[in-house]
């Protein structure tokens, strides 16, 4: 305790780090500011009514930050720069030209990398724009729009994504941490009074047995959560000895540092992505006439997180998806192929392709528990509501993944900063 107030006091004493902290602060501000000034045309009593009976735009309002709420001018959040960013990691397995940027040419691919990224959330934040406007007006929750309106209600919301996609980045510059990460988490935390206020209007006193066994729960996950993102395999790397004049070079031993959970939370996102679509297209063929397409819309419709299914096939999702993550990330080949430059080796292990085979046999035997860990998260939450009736916990599990991720990130930052300072 002694250190962590230390550590506050550097903090608030050094210049520097004392600027990073309120830039973080002035920008969740202007975000939050951002967040509650909303798009023309809007009926506020049919929004209510229809994201009270609605998870699927719950889901989505995660990673709009809570700008979804009240249909804000930045109601898309950080969702069409995560897509990109994901699109972009997932054709560097089909572009070899991508794959070349992002893995050899160092911190000059990465800023390339990342413009690509930033390019491609602008077509994204006109598609998923305008998806979501049309939905919403058919719903009458937009009414009276004429077709000028809704270009400039397009337009103002794809703007509201380049800019706070800009405010992340400045965050990740200038602040601490990663900024699209903070914004996330600073939407997730922004609901915490209206969750716990639902919960104290519906409180009855023969539920507290039921909220001590939620308290227990909720401490248990965090910690399980913490456990496996911090989770390492440790790979021994031994460095062999070169003479060059008179002296000897090397020698020295480390080891390489695997992570249990190597996709973090994207997997989650990537399973929300597609399970989120059966919902959208049901809801779009539901204006039409058709006995057909109304059957077809209903059943989609029902895909819906209160269903078996809906819980069977996220949690096979997220499980696959963290496999694949980590593939794409994570290359075997690339990492053997500089061990050996370097002229390091695993003890017990011929350099070059056993040296490679061993890592992915490692990598995939850690990468079981990390996507089992996952995948059980990410569904927790849709068992705790079943056996509960309470829906306010259908999103705990993503939400408390993505704020303990970000918080560990965070300290790790604050604490690198830090120890330069000390230096």
């Amino acid at each position: 305790m002694q250190n962590f107030w230390n550590k506050l006091k550097l903090i608030w004493t050094d210049t520097t780090l004392r600027k990073r902290v309120l830039f973080v602060f002035f920008a969740l501000i202007v975000f939050r500011l951002l967040a509650a000034i909303p798009i023309p045309g809007i009926d506020a009593v049919a929004l209510d009514r229809f994201l009270s009976n609605n998870q699927f735009f719950g889901i989505l309002n995660i990673f709009a930050g809570g700008g979804l709420s009240n249909l804000s001018i930045i109601m898309l959040g950080v969702g069409p720069y995560i897509t990109g960013s994901i699109i972009m990691q997932l054709l560097t397995i089909m572009v070899p030209s991508l794959k070349r940027i992002y893995h050899e040419e160092g911190e000059a691919g990465r800023k390339k990398f990342a413009q690509y990224s930033r390019l491609l959330t602008v077509p994204l934040a006109a598609i998923q724009g305008f998806s979501l406007l049309y939905i919403l007006e058919q719903q009458n929750i937009l009414f009276d729009l004429t077709t000028f309106d809704r270009i400039i209600n397009l337009f103002i919301i794809i703007a509201g994504s380049v800019l706070i996609m800009w405010i992340g980045e400045l965050v990740s510059e200038f602040g601490i941490g990663n900024g699209v990460s903070l914004i996330i988490f600073a939407g997730i935390v922004s609901q915490l009074p209206s969750t716990v206020s639902q919960l104290i209007f519906t409180f009855d006193v023969s539920q507290i047995p039921l909220f001590l066994i939620f308290a227990v729960a909720g401490v248990l996950i965090i910690a399980g959560i913490v456990l496996v993102s911090e989770a390492e395999r440790p790979i021994p790397v031994t460095y062999a000895k070169r003479v060059r004049g008179m002296k000897m070079y090397g020698g020295g031993s480390t080891y390489l540092p695997l992570r249990v959970n190597q996709a973090g939370v994207i997997p989650i996102i990537f399973a929300l992505s597609i399970l989120l679509f059966p919902q959208m297209i049901g809801t779009f063929l539901a204006r039409f006439s058709s006995p057909i397409l109304a059957k077809i819309s209903q059943v989609l419709v029902s895909f819906t997180q209160t269903s078996l299914l809906y819980a069977i096939f996220y949690f096979i999702l997220v499980f696959l998806f963290t496999y694949f993550y980590t593939a794409v990330t994570f290359d075997p080949e690339a990492l053997s192929t500089n061990l050996q430059k370097n002229g390091a080796f695993i003890p017990g292990i011929r350099p070059g392709a056993s040296t490679s085979d061993y890592i992915s046999k490692v990598l995939s035997r850690i990468t079981l528990l990390g996507a089992v860990f996952l995948g059980f998260i990410a569904i927790l939450p849709l068992i705790m509501q079943q056996l509960t009736g309470i829906a306010s916990l259908a999103l705990g599990g993503t939400s408390i993944l993505i704020v303990v991720s970000v918080v560990l990130d965070l300290i790790k930052k604050v604490d690198a900063q830090v120890s330069m300072r000390e230096y």
